[in-house]
């Protein structure tokens, strides 16, 4: 039985001469988990939206949604609310309350159901989730990763039909976005619970997809089993097939004639099969990140910092030296202190103990006129923090307005900037309209305008599709060889692994490990990518894609 039929639908924005989606046509059979993918801005959220009426974007709709083969629209709200679970992007948008108990039990009593049977569902979905241990906390104390599985666990009390999720694991870090899928997948096996979800990382989500749907441009250009789109995508010579699991990417660029693998097990299978007693298993990797020689721009000496008084330690005895055009990644855990750490170094906050020195100064003695001289520009998670304007075109202009530049060298600026991250067709639009990887993308531009020396990025990659990943490795690039330093915070393994000069691992307040990023890769179980995981019983040295199909090749 379908859970979902779609018959062609488009959608179009209100002012907005393109459409948003063009007769989408798909239907999602019951207990099947279904996967949306493909660029920032190609409808994905959009489409996810329309499948629950009380978050449809406003705008103008044609065609049909059917939901167990009655019109989505005809439904009344309380029955959607019961049988149509939806978790957004952000955990901290989602909760309500201020206690874990509390929060499980807000759906259920919005319902109208007895006490008993809130009893009932809180303590089933608590012992399910494996929340008991943290049941009586705050919600404010919780990690990204336990305040997201908190909103599922309190979508799933209310026993919905389909769970409905739009890119969940954006902000976790590799082991609890793992996790969280794990328990999805749990859930759609064990509970036969439909699953529709949107997600740029693509990695762990398409293995335990059953439907993989890829939108471009509004568009739905391929639907299937995840081999065969994958399949597909390559043939096409899509773009969209740079956003596929390593295992793919490996099996096509090695040119092998058998089935395409797709799960880490079966691509390890494959190698082992592609270079079965043949001598010279090691390779010169392919990709190699030499770490600049500069002089020290950016070090902390035996930093320490809590944010009250008698509060717990955030920073703990935390050293750390950055050179000049350096890119410096800093992978860990959510709330380890990663955030706090770039804080620190752009004067926001101040260390109780220890010291930081930027550019050769001791930034707490120097004044408020001598650190902003440095030019440090940071880039926060949430991009929403940085928009004031009506529209994206004001918020950049904004940025130029104390410059002392004619209205030439403004619009030239301005125009470098957009050109830069592909914001052409959105300087008239307001920010908050924007997809999230766009917003991204827009507040990167507002930073550029500032020609930093030095650069503070909190997550950057967060929201972008593989296509702008590798625009803002070439920005990163560009901004290295005009001497920039680069200091960035990412649960994006797979990206600073390709592009980082050196990586390091924070934990519990201070950073555990430093290497350069071969090395740094190289030599972990978890904080690692998915081709040194496919090949390191092969050869421990490939780190990426280009360096497991090059050991192919060379054994071919």
């Amino acid at each position: 039985m379908e859970a979902y039929r779609i018959e062609n639908v488009s959608f179009s924005y209100p002012e907005m001469n393109r459409k948003a989606l063009h007769a989408v046509s798909f239907a999602i059979r019951r207990g099947d988990f279904v996967t949306i993918c493909g660029r920032s801005g190609s409808g994905k959220s959009t489409l996810l939206r329309h499948l629950k009426t009380v978050h449809t974007p406003f705008g103008q709709r044609e065609g049909d949604i059917y939901f167990f083969r009655e019109r989505l629209d005809q439904i009344d709200h309380r029955r959607q609310a019961s049988e149509i679970g939806f978790v957004f992007q952000s955990p901290d948008n989602q909760l309500v309350t201020d206690k874990v108990w509390h929060e499980l039990a807000f759906g259920l009593e919005s319902l109208g159901l007895d006490q008993s049977t809130i009893r009932l569902r809180v303590a089933e979905m608590a012992s399910f989730f494996g929340i008991q241990s943290w049941f009586y906390k705050k919600t404010s104390e919780l990690s990204g990763g336990q305040k997201q599985i908190l909103n599922l666990a309190s979508i799933m009390a209310m026993q919905p039909s389909v769970l409905i999720l739009d890119e969940p694991t954006s902000q976790l870090d590799p082991i609890a976005a793992n996790e969280f899928l794990d328990m999805l997948r749990k859930i759609n096996r064990e509970l036969g619970m439909t699953i529709v979800m949107t997600e740029h990382r693509l990695e762990e989500v398409v293995p335990i997809s059953d439907c993989l749907v890829v939108m471009d441009n509004g568009r739905m250009i391929a639907s299937g089993p995840p081999r065969a789109v994958g399949e597909k995508l390559h043939q096409l010579g899509h773009p969209m097939f740079a956003a596929m699991p390593a295992a793919m990417q490996i099996g096509t660029g090695a040119e092998s004639t058998s089935a395409l693998p797709v799960t880490i097990s079966e691509a390890r299978d494959w190698l082992d099969r592609q270079v079965a007693g043949k001598e010279g298993r090691r390779v010169p990797a392919v990709t190699q990140n030499v770490p600049p020689n500069g002089n020290i721009i950016v070090k902390l000496e035996d930093v320490w910092f809590r944010y009250e008084k008698r509060s717990v330690d955030i920073i703990k005895d935390l050293s750390l030296e950055v050179r000049e055009g350096e890119f410096y990644c800093i992978v860990g855990g959510n709330g380890t202190g990663k955030t706090t750490a770039l804080s620190l170094i752009s004067g926001i906050h101040v260390p109780y103990r220890g010291k930081i020195f930027v550019n050769g100064k001791d930034i707490a003695r120097a004044t408020k006129k001598a650190r902003s001289s440095d030019t440090i520009a940071a880039l926060p998670q949430n991009p929403k923090h940085m928009f004031v304007e009506k529209t994206l075109e004001l918020e950049l202009n904004e940025m130029l307005s104390d410059r002392k530049l004619s209205e030439e060298e403004k619009k030239e600026k301005i125009d470098e900037a957009v050109r830069l991250t592909e914001l052409e067709h959105m300087l008239s639009m307001h920010p908050y309209d924007l997809s999230g990887g766009e917003q991204q993308r827009a507040a990167l531009a507002k930073i550029l305008l500032l020609e930093p020396k030095i650069m503070l990025l909190d997550e950057p990659t967060k929201g972008l599709d593989a296509f702008f990943k590798a625009r803002f490795a070439d920005i990163v690039k560009r901004l290295q060889k005009k001497g920039v330093t680069l200091i960035m915070v990412s649960h994006d393994i797979e990206f600073c692994a390709r592009y980082a000069d050196v990586c390091a691992l924070f934990f519990d307040g201070s950073i555990v490990t430093v290497n350069p990023t071969r090395t740094f890769f190289s030599g972990n179980s978890f904080y690692t990518t998915s081709a040194n995981r496919i090949a390191r019983h092969i050869c421990p040295d490939a780190v990426t894609v280009e360096d497991v199909v090059a050991l192919c090749r060379r054994n071919a």
